[in-house]
């Protein structure tokens, strides 16, 4: 959308040194006439260098971001990079405070908002900030998330392809870096309004993930994540002291994709889902995910849910209850391409 964000900070983002403020989001309700959202900001600069956004939080109660972004502004310092790194370790807040994937002002999915909209909703708004002030600013995105609280995933770090060749590889090669032992490229999706369209239509590479799920913090995610980051600020140009955050050095990937629609199996009626396989397992066309029980109706037969495809069980459900439409399962391959 067209026009200029109502965002304001304190933050000088072509000042060297470290900043740690806020972006204010006007927010005028009867608890507070003239009040804003505060949403924290990080900004560590020194010399001439590339800029890399880091962002957590994009949805609210997907947690390993958050964590490692948290840890990551209290130890970076200035004489750490060359260039310039900006934190958003909580991007939609009002998400991240209530726990929740979507805002509990508006009902907004950050990552179903972007480009965003000045004078629409404070998620609308928080997308066209990034979208209009901080994406220009800077080459390299990494979009930290994990499966939330209805999913489950084991932790990877993730591109989208672009239709680019050029960019395709450079965040492939980024994506190497991040060393996360299993990697993924999504080489199907058809969700303009995510943050990756906001990155490929500024030319930016775009690492995202998926480090966990089931609305805990997984420590394993935690570790992907603070090794991910270090290995990529350093493979950017941006980190100069790597010794200093002790990071080892990037591990063979497994390199996988995700390339269509059949890679998901959805729930077909309302219940109780049993799943019969566990993350991690190698699954074929067929083959039963689980079972979607009546506990209302347990006269009724359940309705067995079949895999069709191929492939690796990289994401499961966590609730048990689920809705007709509710993404059960997703699988990976390993990459093609």
């Amino acid at each position: 959308m067209a026009g200029r964000s109502r965002i304001w900070t304190e933050v000088d983002f072509a000042a060297p040194g470290k900043q740690v403020s806020y972006l204010h989001l006007p927010y005028s309700v009867t608890r507070s006439a003239y009040g804003t959202i505060a949403i924290p900001v990080a900004v560590i600069a020194k010399g001439e260098g590339p800029t890399v956004l880091l962002m957590a939080g994009n949805h609210g109660d997907e947690y390993e971001g958050q964590v490692t972004l948290t840890k990551l502004i209290r130890k970076l310092e200035p004489d750490d990079v060359r260039g310039r790194v900006i934190v958003l370790p909580a991007a939609n807040l009002p998400a991240a405070l209530a726990g929740a994937r979507v805002s509990p002002l508006d009902g907004g999915n950050l990552n179903r908002s972007f480009p965003g909209d000045p004078d629409g909703g404070p998620t609308a708004q928080i997308a066209h900030y990034i979208d209009s002030v901080l994406l220009p600013m800077c080459s390299v995105w990494l979009d930290l998330h994990s499966g939330g609280s209805s999913l489950d995933y084991i932790p990877f770090a993730s591109i989208h392809l672009s239709g680019d060749p050029a960019l395709d590889e450079r965040a492939l090669q980024a994506l190497r870096a991040f060393g996360s032992p299993l990697s993924m490229v999504w080489a199907f999706f058809d969700e303009p309004r995510m943050a990756t369209g906001s990155a490929h239509k500024h030319k930016l590479v775009y690492i995202g993930s998926e480090l966990g799920g089931t609305g805990s913090v997984n420590p394993e995610g935690v570790r992907v994540c603070e090794e991910g980051v270090i290995r990529c600020l350093a493979h950017m140009g941006v980190l100069q002291n790597q010794a200093k955050f002790a990071v080892p050095a990037a591990p063979r990937i497994r390199l996988t994709e995700l390339a269509g629609r059949e890679y998901y199996v959805y729930a077909p009626d309302a219940g109780l889902f049993e799943p019969a396989c566990r993350l991690g397992d190698t699954v074929r066309e067929g083959q039963i995910a689980g079972h979607v029980h009546f506990v209302d109706d347990p006269a009724r037969e359940a309705v067995p849910v079949y895999f069709r495809r191929d492939g690796l069980l990289v994401c499961k459900r966590h609730f048990g209850r689920c809705e007709r439409g509710d993404c059960l399962a997703h699988l990976c391959t390993d990459y093609g391409g």
